[in-house]
């Protein structure tokens, strides 16, 4: 009977393994992950976020580059739901870099998942598997006037 459960245990292990390796890198929108009201409350109106090519105003002081690069559970959540948690996770951790340099925005957002970056105004990139997703942010920390 133990090499039974075992022979089982083996061959499920070894027949499912893909599912749980699964990393589907897609786009996921900006304007809905940062329009909902959990990203409002969590990020504020303190710090400004310019994502990719868009203008911003003048810098008067530069802190540097930063990246941060966060995971969630994805279990029981579509790739959707469990990337947009965890860009909002990377946006807290941008937001409070540029809080602890005394900037008041964090400028050129680009996706750096597994270390390439893209760059763009409307998405950003996540990848999700069976259990956990992924977001990776680069951001420049600044003093607007």
């Amino acid at each position: 009977m133990k090499k039974f459960v075992v022979l089982a245990l083996s061959a499920l292990f070894t027949f499912s393994s893909p599912s749980f390796a699964r990393d589907d890198i897609n786009d996921y929108s900006l304007e809905k992950a940062l329009s909902s009201s959990t990203a409002k409350a969590k990020l504020g109106e303190n710090i400004a976020f310019y994502f990719g090519e868009q203008a911003y105003g003048e810098a008067t002081k530069q802190y540097g580059e930063f990246k941060t690069s966060k995971k969630t559970n994805a279990f029981n959540k579509t790739d959707e739901e469990a990337c947009n948690w965890a860009f909002l996770s990377a946006m807290i951790a941008l937001k409070d870099r540029a809080v602890r340099e005394g900037g008041n925005a964090v400028v050129n957002i680009k996706s750096n998942y597994k270390n390439n970056l893209t760059s763009s105004e409307k998405t950003f990139q996540c990848g999700a598997g069976a259990l956990m997703a992924g977001v990776a942010l680069t951001g420049e920390v600044v003093t607007l006037k």
